[in-house]
């Protein structure tokens, strides 16, 4: 269909939007379960091959220091040609690092693991740019929900694969290969399935669409403007740089710490899944949350409950998997407020000639204080105790407080009933 139908009919508009939802909430189902799958063992995999436990934090801190690489090079390469290319291609890459982290531990082989966790990194930055793609044409107003949408879906995979990790492993094994290199199998697999549907069904690119629209509404010169809300854009990224920094300290280390008071793969596997069912699964409601009540005060709740996280698995006793899964619920929960909110502040704010590239520069930022949290982890717990990191994380995720309240937008003027909608850069 020429793009002058979307420039002419916003109910063409409306119905491509809701086919990318649908295609990209598909893609995430698959996507979901690669990136569960290696969370849950990269740190043991880690300790494993690299034989000491100070060192288990290596893992997270490799990979997302590959998201954050992956997470700037599919911002550009999303901002030049849309989001289906730059999306397929993060996914591929994230195949190719689960194929080779498998190979690394077939063949004992350090440096192989640590180059291809930095590759299987990009199936973690593009998992989360998706969310980006679920706003390209959402009015603001709906803008929350839209986002919502794409992370929910993610809810799926991301249970199915952390309770996959003994059946992967028992598979491994049958092959001759590691019981750890199971789950990141299975990760390359899911990964290239969530890159193919979005290559061959995200058409036409929602981003060049919204790009379209908004050249074809106003000059240039507006459509070209600097961000509508400096404020905004630092206090969404400040949001999500640290709660992101706080979620990976705490998840990376807890299977580490479950492993030392006893506990097998399998409870493992349970913790991990609650944890990230807790990252994604509440967004249908967080969505509508921020829309109706704010970015603001959602960003504010996901610091508190980052804390609460924080509290609960300090305090936890050693051999209580369900407290533990409880501590994990919550600081999943407290990211997921933080992404929704924060990714709702950065769109808001950046018009759409400039979108992919901005948003990719904040997850940059975003991988790269996971990248820190993930190594800063098993230092600090191996320095200290699982009980000083975990409560030490949640004191940090105060700090988005004074961020948001200082720098945050206001709560948006609701539409006016029966007004057309626009879609917003």
């Amino acid at each position: 269909m020429a793009i002058s139908s979307y420039l002419d009919d916003p109910e063409t508009r409306r119905a491509l939007h809701q086919r990318t939802l649908s295609v990209v909430m598909a893609s995430q189902v698959f996507s979901g379960a690669g990136l569960a799958a290696g969370v849950t063992v990269g740190a043991l995999l880690a300790e494993q091959m690299l034989g000491a436990g100070a060192l288990a934090g290596l893992s997270a801190a490799v990979y997302t220091g590959g998201s954050a690489i992956a997470a700037l090079a599919v911002g550009r390469m999303s901002q030049r040609h849309g989001r289906r290319t730059g999306l397929a291609a993060g996914y591929a890459a994230g195949t190719l690092g689960g194929a080779g982290v498998v190979a690394a531990a077939a063949l004992d082989s350090v440096v192989l693991l640590l180059i291809s966790l930095l590759v299987y990194g990009a199936g973690t930055a593009t998992n989360l740019q998706a969310r980006y793609a679920g706003a390209d044409l959402s009015p603001p107003h709906r803008r929350g929900r839209a986002i919502s949408s794409v992370l929910v879906t993610t809810t799926v995979g991301a249970i199915i694969g952390p309770n996959l990790v003994a059946a992967t492993g028992r598979a491994a094994e049958s092959f001759g290969l590691p019981a750890l290199a199971g789950p990141f199998a299975l990760a390359a697999v899911a990964y290239a399935i969530a890159g193919v549907i979005l290559f061959l069904l995200l058409r036409p690119d929602p981003l060049l669409i919204s790009q379209a629209v908004r050249t074809g509404a106003m000059p240039t010169a507006t459509a070209e403007a600097a961000p509508r809300s400096a404020g905004g854009l630092t206090a969404g990224a400040a949001t999500m740089i640290l709660t992101q920094l706080v979620m990976v300290a705490v998840m990376t280390m807890t299977p580490v710490h479950m492993r030392d008071h006893g506990h097998d793969l399998a409870a493992t596997g349970l913790v991990i899944s609650l944890h990230i069912a807790a990252m994604y699964l509440p967004s249908l409601v967080t969505g509508i949350l921020v829309d109706r009540v704010g970015r603001t005060p959602v960003a504010v709740a996901s610091g508190v409950t980052l804390l609460a996280a924080g509290v609960v698995a300090a305090t936890a006793p050693d051999d209580s998997v369900p407290l533990l899964g409880l501590a994990l619920s919550l600081l999943g929960l407290g990211w997921n407020l933080g992404l929704v909110a924060g990714t709702a502040m950065i769109t808001d704010a950046v018009p759409a000639a400039r979108r992919a590239r901005v948003q990719g520069n904040v997850d940059l930022c975003i991988a790269l204080a996971g990248a820190g949290g993930g190594l800063a982890s098993s230092l600090v717990m191996s320095a200290t105790s699982y009980a000083t990191l975990s409560i030490t994380g949640g004191l940090l995720a105060l700090a988005t407080i004074p961020f948001v309240v200082v720098a945050g937008p206001r709560r948006r003027r609701q539409p006016v009933p029966g007004a057309p909608e626009k879609i917003a850069a």
